[in-house]
């Protein structure tokens, strides 16, 4: 009888606090592999925090993160190779050119620069970009340079690619087309995907979900599921019986 395949990110009675004040609170989920997942939560949720603990930005305090299988403290070179990021802030490199901030990501990790341009030229194809190759990443439009850090917390073919609010700060447009291109990757190269949001529209019926409120989960399934076991009729609605929320709720 074959195994269950381990599950992208598992994270097991994760706490972290920041002095006397608890960001994370026994946090405990997993995300299945091949999936497009939400973290879904207001600012201020812990989802930031909990982003930097799976990268190893923070230590964590307390708890266990294993990415398929591996357990980022005993075995971190090994997790953290499986693993893309894009971060909320913004982190190309505004001087130099879209093909050099690929080419600086793969030499980090050890792509020889021969494979690394064949591969950044590729992906700046892929993406509709490859007459930008040479151009400063100043230059580029709030949605382009998203779509750019994505190419390149891809260039080391990781398995799992984690996107904290990657939205922000975006128009209608360049949100809908940088969704579109992770929702791609997922069906076409079976990635594994943790989508952190606070904006219900970026989340489709059957999604899997993640409810972080003030530290804690409160609710995980499918969209569809949650909705249903709430007896709500939207999942803006869901959010708002969950967490006992009904002023502050995530955007429509």
């Amino acid at each position: 009888m074959n195994a269950l395949p381990p599950p992208a990110l598992a994270v097991t009675n994760l706490t972290h606090a920041y002095g006397a004040r608890n960001a994370l609170d026994d946090v405990t989920f997993s995300t299945s592999q091949g999936r497009f997942t939400v973290l879904l939560g207001l600012n201020g949720a812990g989802k930031t925090t909990l982003f930097s603990l799976i990268t190893r930005l923070y230590a964590a305090q307390s708890g266990d993160i294993n990415i398929f299988g591996l357990d980022i403290i005993h075995q971190s070179s090994a997790a953290l190779r499986q693993l893309g990021v894009v971060f909320q802030s913004r982190t190309l490199d505004l001087e130099l050119s879209l093909i050099q901030n690929l080419l600086y990501h793969a030499a980090l990790h050890g792509i020889e620069p021969a494979k690394a341009r064949i591969l950044g030229l590729a992906a700046l194809e892929r993406a509709g970009l490859s007459g930008r190759a040479q151009d400063k990443a100043r230059t580029l439009s709030g949605g382009q340079m998203r779509r750019v850090e994505i190419l390149r917390a891809l260039m080391h073919a990781p398995r799992l690619l984690l996107l904290d609010e990657p939205t922000v700060g975006l128009d209608i447009k360049a949100r809908a087309d940088l969704i579109a291109q992770v929702r791609s990757l997922v069906k076409e190269q079976s990635l594994s995907v943790l989508w952190t949001t606070h904006l219900i529209d970026e989340i489709a019926h059957d999604d899997e979900i993640i409810i972080l409120h003030q530290g804690k989960i409160l609710e995980t399934g499918r969209a569809d599921y949650i909705i249903k076991k709430s007896g709500a009729a939207t999942l803006s609605e869901a959010f708002a019986l969950i967490t006992g929320n009904h002023a502050e709720r995530p955007l429509i």
